[in-house]
């Protein structure tokens, strides 16, 4: 299982960016995909979840109406598109999944290395 964020860079207040988390080695399309952020100093934190098939989705309350998660299954990625960035959303952003590692196999976390992001002007 593999999670490659990409993305992540300098966005000013106001602005926009969108990270990308491309996936292998597991069932992509019957997976459920998250995005989290740390800050330094504080801890990890859920920024957004997306069902399986992207039908269902959810967002912390701070990132609500400006962040937005989506998923293409043909390509294995999950995306998260942070509309009007504040400085607060400062933090390395990471995709998460719970999958079994192989068929047969009990479920297990797996984190990308994440990307930072940062907003300044």
């Amino acid at each position: 299982v593999q999670l490659v964020e990409s993305g992540g860079g300098l966005a000013q207040p106001g602005g926009s960016l969108r990270l990308a988390c491309a996936a292998s080695g597991f069932t992509f399309s019957a997976a459920y995909m998250s995005w989290y952020r740390q800050a330094p100093g504080n801890e990890r934190e859920l920024v957004a979840g997306i069902t399986a098939g992207g039908g269902g989705t959810s967002y912390a309350d701070s990132v609500k109406g400006r962040f937005t998660i989506s998923r293409d299954n043909a390509v294995n990625t999950v995306y998260l598109q942070l509309n009007s960035p504040r400085p607060v959303d400062t933090a390395v952003y990471y995709c998460f999944t719970r999958v079994p590692p192989a068929p047969g196999w009990g479920v297990a976390d797996f984190w990308g290395q994440g990307t930072q992001v940062t907003v300044s002007s």
